[in-house]
């Protein structure tokens, strides 16, 4: 997938500056996808130049000017082509902490349940933060309400599963964790 398709789908949301959408692109599409604010100016410009999104200028005092970022026509027949192909291939796993975990038997284990233990501190972050999303999008309507009556559905079923990673994280960490526990109070010397 490329960034630009992630992109789009932020700008689903409506207008936004590169500032807002690098800011907003933790809120709407971190969950799955990851960017920085320079990769997306980056590819803002080119979308720009190539008629997939249109750019107007806001004049702002004491601050410089911004420019806000919107959809073209272009821009949502391309979306709308990128949704209805068949995905690729599947999801690519680059996992560092794996590596290590793979690796625990002749390395120092402490290290690595340090970075379990890191993995699960940020999981249960993203988790506070993907609820309130999750609340501010609900807006005190039940999940059935919300998705028979919202105008999109997309962004709440794409945080769904990013809470369900961050749950994965979670037990997957508590699992390991409790089994190098186990294993490493039977590998004691008895008294």
């Amino acid at each position: 997938m490329a960034l630009r398709n992630a992109v789009m789908a932020a700008l689903l949301e409506g207008e936004a500056s590169g500032y807002d959408l690098a800011k907003g692109f933790e809120a709407s599409v971190a969950n799955f996808w990851m960017a920085t604010p320079q990769q997306l100016y980056r590819e803002l410009e080119r979308m720009e130049n190539d008629g997939l999104v249109s750019a107007r200028v806001v004049q702002q005092e004491r601050r410089p000017n911004k420019r806000l970022f919107s959809l073209t026509e272009a821009g949502l027949d391309v979306l709308r082509e990128y949704v209805a192909e068949t995905p690729a291939k599947p999801m690519a796993i680059r996992d560092e902490l794996m590596v290590k975990v793979q690796c625990v038997d002749i390395g120092d284990a402490e290290a690595v349940r340090s970075g379990i233990v890191a993995r699960m501190e940020r999981a249960t972050a993203k988790l506070a933060r993907y609820e309130r999303l999750r609340e501010r999008l609900l807006d005190g309507r039940s999940e059935d309400e919300y998705l028979t009556t919202a105008e999109r559905v997309g962004p709440y079923l794409t945080l769904l599963g990013g809470i369900g990673l961050e749950q994965g994280n979670l037990q997957w960490g508590e699992s390991v964790l409790r089994k190098l526990d186990q294993r490493a109070a039977k590998s004691l010397p008895a008294d």
